[in-house]
């Protein structure tokens, strides 16, 4: 779980991040319109649907491309995994950047900075908070997605030692084994001890999220 995870912080964040600034500041007023209607919908997707096109489209295409055994590969996970996440980095972090004060671009350009400058140097900091809780409540999102990781990943229950390896998640694992134990013995305990620690690091990722969005409002 923390691999794939991993993989999709890598991926979603920086590009959710570049996405937000480009539709808060850059793309023309109808733009962006058109712009947040396909975030909109991309957060409307269900999860098994995004493992569907993720089964049928990303495996074939990493199998061939990377010459994989297999395209089930927790690096498909990732992918997933970061397309999922883009719309609520994508979204919370545009209106972090529509809250910082028009008075610091304002002043920013009056002093001689170019657009670019200002962006970078000046209302980047004003929304930083908002853009942390942002990629953290996208990990939130993320890390307990059950369906469209079971379908890409290859359900193999091993410790991977890399990602492009089959791999499967806590979450899986509870999607894939619950229905076979047997009520209480150690298998149906060690899933609910699964479950425990799944909601653990959620309630962490949420709970450093808010703080962060707190921290944001209050400046």
């Amino acid at each position: 779980s923390l691999a794939v995870t991993l993989g999709a912080i890598v991926l979603a964040v920086p590009l959710g991040i570049a996405a937000a600034f480009y539709i808060a500041e850059v793309a023309p007023r109808k733009l962006r319109g058109i712009l947040k209607s396909c975030v909109e919908v991309l957060a409307a997707i269900p999860s098994v649907v995004l493992g569907f096109l993720g089964i049928t489209i990303l495996v074939p295409f990493l199998k061939s491309f990377l010459g994989l055994p297999t395209g089930l590969t927790a690096l498909a996970g990732s992918i997933m995994l970061a397309f999922m996440a883009l719309p609520t980095i994508i979204s919370i972090s545009e209106d972090a950047i529509n809250a910082v004060p028009r008075e610091y671009k304002e002043g920013a350009l009056a002093l001689g900075a170019t657009h670019w400058q200002t962006l970078h140097r000046v209302i980047i900091h004003g929304a930083l908070p908002g853009i942390i809780a942002a990629a953290m409540l996208g990990i939130g999102r993320v890390f307990g997605e059950t369906m469209a990781v079971m379908m890409v990943t290859g359900n193999a229950a091993v410790i991977p030692h890399g990602l492009l390896e089959p791999v499967r998640t806590l979450t899986a694992t509870i999607a894939a084994e619950m229905g076979e134990a047997a009520k209480g013995t150690p298998h149906y305990f060690a899933l609910f001890g699964i479950g425990v620690v799944l909601f653990v690091i959620s309630f962490l990722i949420n709970l450093t999220a808010d703080l962060f969005l707190a921290r944001s409002r209050r400046k």
